[in-house]
């Protein structure tokens, strides 16, 4: 295992050190948590925007996609539990 060194402000050290003792762990816990945390929710950010790209891409490629209107239907239709027909993708383009 690596060492980092942080430089933190006096601020932010101690309110990092006062969470820290309220949840029963130590600091460096506190900040390895932390950081494993920020780090999950960047990596999916940037798969989900990569996932965004490549659907762009394939819209653009087979010229279809879906009606808004027909999404937000079925999608509110399952969240009731209800089945539904899944919408068809359409051409947006001529």
């Amino acid at each position: 295992m690596s060492t980092t060194s942080l430089k933190l402000p006096d601020e932010l050290k101690a309110r990092l050190r006062t969470v820290a003792e309220a949840r029963h762990t130590s600091a460096h816990a506190f900040m390895l948590e932390s950081l494993q945390t920020a780090v999950v929710a960047a990596e999916q950010q940037l798969a989900f925007l990569a996932d965004a790209e490549a659907a762009y891409e394939q819209m653009c490629e087979s010229a279809e996609g879906y009606d808004a209107a027909d999404v937000h239907r079925y999608i509110h239709a399952r969240a009731r539990g209800e089945s539904a027909e899944r919408p068809q993708p359409k051409p947006w383009r001529e």
